[in-house]
């Protein structure tokens, strides 16, 4: 059996972003999270790839939604990365900084019973690099990620899956996006949801980074995975909650093999 092993990648942001669900014009959805990912030094690849010193990756996150109108909403997310290289001869080196900021905006085409959704992200180049310890927060690029969202409600459950593309800048390759996800609402206030994942590398770029950066995983060229989860939302009121997300991995490539989990609170306006 293929040891199993809890992925970064996908939790926070991009299993919230990923709805067909558009906020009413006017209101508005928040969420701060925290996920850390400790003291990893072993990446998926084609054959298990060990690095020379453990890495942590740990991000404070701000999400929001906001209804521009009923049919559309604008969305915006704003990363704190806490990145650590331990070694044993220099200790610990931090990069503690901006990750990615995103924003984008997504439109109800359709709601039919279904619910048909396009959704476009756009993903500053803001990250910060360190050439002596390799620790990076995010992709050296701008990102423009164009999705289609489909999706169903019902009485105590929902359905929902995308599929898309991220496209890079700067000699990155561009990577192929796919999956769907159920949920269950078990009591009054607690759903439960189970996810797939997956990310696949067009391997269409050859940026030629760092060996240091190599050396630590994070933000490297040609990531990609195929992973499962669950997600945990309680409703603590109709206009507050908590949630919690795990997911695992099936495979992976230049992708950290390690546990990770990622908490959140959200406020309804």
């Amino acid at each position: 059996m293929k040891k199993i092993s809890i992925l970064l990648l996908l939790f926070s942001f991009n299993l919230l972003a990923q709805s067909p669900w558009v906020k009413e014009k006017g209101k508005s959805y928040l969420q701060l999270s925290y996920t850390s990912i400790a003291n990893y030094d072993k990446l998926f690849a084609k054959t298990e790839k060990e690095l020379p010193n453990k890495v942590s990756d740990n991000t404070i996150q701000f999400y929001g939604e906001y209804g521009l109108t009923d049919k559309t909403t604008l969305l915006v997310n704003l990363p704190f990365k806490m990145t650590t290289l331990n070694t044993a001869i220099s200790g610990s080196v931090n990069n503690n900084s901006l990750g990615n900021i995103q924003i984008g905006v997504k439109h109800n085409f359709s709601n039919n019973k279904w619910l048909l959704t396009g959704q476009l992200n756009i993903e500053a180049n803001t990250s910060s690099y360190k050439a002596n310890s390799g620790l990076r927060t995010g992709y050296d690029a701008w990102s423009f990620t164009p999705l289609f969202i489909a999706g169903r409600g019902f009485d105590r459950w929902y359905i929902q899956a995308f599929t898309g593309f991220d496209i890079r800048t700067n000699k990155y390759s561009s990577n192929y996006k796919l999956g769907g996800e159920v949920g269950y609402k078990t009591l009054d206030w607690l759903w439960i949801a189970g996810f797939l994942d997956g990310v696949a590398s067009l391997n269409n770029g050859d940026i030629a980074l760092p060996s240091e950066n190599l050396a630590t995983g994070l933000y490297v060229n040609n990531q990609g995975y195929a992973g499962f989860g669950l997600k945990f939302i309680g409703e603590i009121n109709n206009n507050f909650g908590a949630n919690i997300a795990l997911g695992g991995a099936f495979t992976g490539n230049n992708v950290a093999k390690a546990p990770a989990i990622s908490f959140g609170v959200y406020h309804k306006f």
